[in-house]
């Protein structure tokens, strides 16, 4: 898969075994200081690619279209944000048409190294995770996106055992129903 900026990024999952060391570590290498966001994210059911209704503590509402190969490496996302004024209605509509897929639940602990966002997450009913996302723009290629999660993947001793191919919501269990999910 190809992309190019502004809506692309190089992202790698992995499973973290020690949050506070990773935190002490993103915390040393961040060009600017971290930030703590609750999120949940509800995705809903879709022919190509994954769609979510994003709901955080921090900044409005978004509606979250993307693709990404799911690959345990790093891979590029292509994906397409919208800000929703109103989440509660826009997620009974996409409930009753599309049907939700699954709720993901996850503080999320966000630190910047250069262009790329460190996120350490610790997912309900998961575990704890962390996710690299190296932004891309027309002075960062998608090679050097590749390079710096390279480089940052060594600086975190991520394994290769650690790593993961998907989403959080290909880990949770499906949602049982077509309601639409409290978004409190």
């Amino acid at each position: 898969m190809s992309c190019s900026p502004p809506d692309c990024n190089i992202e790698l999952k992995a499973r973290l075994d020690d949050l506070q060391a990773a935190r002490e570590l993103a915390a040393s290498l961040a060009t600017e200081p971290g930030q703590v966001v609750e999120q949940t994210d509800v995705y809903y059911r879709c022919a190509a690619g994954r769609l979510k209704l994003r709901v955080s503590s921090c900044g409005p509402a978004q509606l979250v279209a993307y693709r990404r190969a799911d690959v345990a490496t790093s891979k590029a996302s292509d994906y397409h944000l919208l800000d929703v004024d109103d989440p509660q209605r826009l997620a009974q509509m996409l409930s009753e048409t599309l049907g939700v897929r699954c709720v993901v639940r996850k503080r999320r602990e966000v630190f910047l190294y250069h262009n790329v966002r460190i996120h350490l997450d610790e997912v309900a009913s998961l575990g704890t995770f962390l996710e690299f996302e190296a932004v891309l723009s027309d002075e960062i290629s998608p090679d050097e996106g590749h390079s710096q999660i390279a480089y940052l993947s060594e600086v975190f001793r991520i394994e290769a055992s650690d790593l993961l191919r998907g989403s959080y919501c290909d880990m949770v269990r499906p949602a049982t129903g077509e309601i639409t999910p409290d978004l409190q």
